[in-house]
């Protein structure tokens, strides 16, 4: 057997014992890891050997890895855990807070966070004694921390790619609490009120004729009242992956609160395909409700196919859900490379058929977007409302969006810098 040495795993017999660890990390970055993975793992490096790194790396991917999402965890983790030699100071460095400025281009992406956090498990969070220099006139740097924001208000503002496990994982439970309220509207139809604003002249004159011809009373009536549907339309593509996921913990909420106002909430998903997981979302537990979900759309992370997804709703679905003033919520970041005109005709479409039409897209987060895409200036005329989704502050302002009949989000800015 070659010299296990060549992967920096050691030569002590411990290769069962290192491999249960790792998986154990990728358990907790939120992988699916049981006990069978980690025992067909075992088998398998027994048969193909670690002589080789990239060997002993696709051996390992082969048996943790069933999604794309996973890959860029595992390959963090896998780097940090068998590769690095210094992988523990690697961690505790990036788990320790940064001072804006010098270190503010060294943020470490989400997928590194989270292989730090899951090695880390366990382990003092408290920052640890470093050894001494033996300089001591460095001069020390002191932060005013008095006014800085709480956790929770910075968990608020915090981009969803950029969360750790931990902090995914109270971003859900704040979703979770967040309500989507919307106004009633007023229906054709009329009933029966003693204090009525509009006269009943076919029940005056009934009452009359029971009385001999005398009319002695006006009969008056009201308008009833009706709650809109709530339509979302979500993209799932791999651009969109971790806020589509967020935004479904959000939809669940609000599919699931009781007197938010809704008649119904209908949920689609698209990426190379429309899929309608309105079914599934109303299962009132949230995990199994999108596991649900993402078992019925099988084109997670692929690719994108606005136009085309657009056209199936359109045809199949606009007339069923969208018939009583339904508002739509379409989430997407606009990053087509389909048919420009058939996309445009399909937005004008769904937005005639629609009372209101609200496009959530994460890509407003950059301070200089700029509708440059030739999709998203095909989409931008045909929306009500163009509002960043990327975070919960930007999900908690939906609900000004639909209460308020002229909130246009950034859509003038961005049609005046189309023009």
């Amino acid at each position: 057997m070659a010299d296990p040495r060549a992967l920096d795993i050691p030569d002590d017999g411990k290769l069962v014992r290192n491999i249960v660890h790792f998986a154990r990390a990728l358990r907790k970055a939120g992988l699916p890891v049981g006990p069978g993975r980690v025992i067909d793992a075992i088998r398998a490096v027994e048969a193909a050997g670690f002589s080789d790194r990239t060997d002993f790396y696709w051996t390992l991917h082969a048996c943790f890895v069933s999604r794309p999402d996973q890959r860029a965890v595992f390959a963090q983790v896998f780097r940090l855990y068998w590769r690095d030699p210094r992988y523990l100071e690697h961690m505790m460095s990036m788990l320790l807070p940064s001072v804006r400025g010098a270190q503010e281009e060294r943020k470490a992406r989400a997928a590194e966070k989270r292989a730090a956090e899951a090695l880390l498990d366990g382990v003092e969070r408290d920052l640890p004694d470093l050894p001494e220099t033996g300089d001591e006139d460095e001069s020390q740097i002191e932060i005013d921390a008095s006014r800085t924001m709480s956790a929770k208000e910075r968990l608020k503002t915090l981009d969803f790619e950029q969360m750790s496990n931990d902090e995914m994982a109270q971003a859900r439970r704040m979703l979770a609490q967040l309500s989507l309220p919307v106004s009633p509207l007023r229906s054709r139809r009329t009933r029966a009120e003693a204090r009525g604003r509009l006269p009943d002249w076919r029940r005056t004159m009934r009452d009359a004729l029971r009385g001999g011809g005398e009319i002695r009373e006006f009969a008056r009536q009201n308008r009833r009242l009706r709650w809109p549907n709530l339509v979302v339309i979500c993209d799932i593509s791999g651009s969109m992956s971790q806020y589509s996921r967020m935004a479904l913990h959000f939809l669940h909420a609000v599919a699931n609160t009781q007197g938010a106002g809704w008649a119904r909430v209908h949920a689609f998903t698209f990426g190379t395909r429309l899929t309608n997981i309105t079914r599934q979302l109303a299962t009132r537990d949230v995990d199994a409700a999108l596991d649900a979900a993402g078992t019925e759309a099988r084109d997670w992370e692929g690719g994108t196919r606005i136009g085309a997804a657009l056209h199936e709703f359109n045809r199949d679905w606009s007339r069923r859900v969208l018939g009583t003033g339904a508002v739509i919520l379409l989430i997407t970041d606009g990053l087509d490379r389909g048919d420009g005109e058939q996309l445009s005709a399909e937005m004008e479409r769904l937005h005639l058929s629609a009372r209101r039409l609200i496009w959530i897209n994460p890509l407003l987060r950059w301070d200089g977007f700029a509708p440059k895409a030739a999709g998203i200036r095909a989409m931008l005329p045909h929306v009500d409302c163009f509002r960043a989704g990327h975070n919960i502050v930007s999900l908690e302002g939906l609900a000004q969006a639909i209460s308020t009949a002229t909130d246009q989000g950034e859509k003038p800015r961005l049609m005046e810098a189309m023009r």
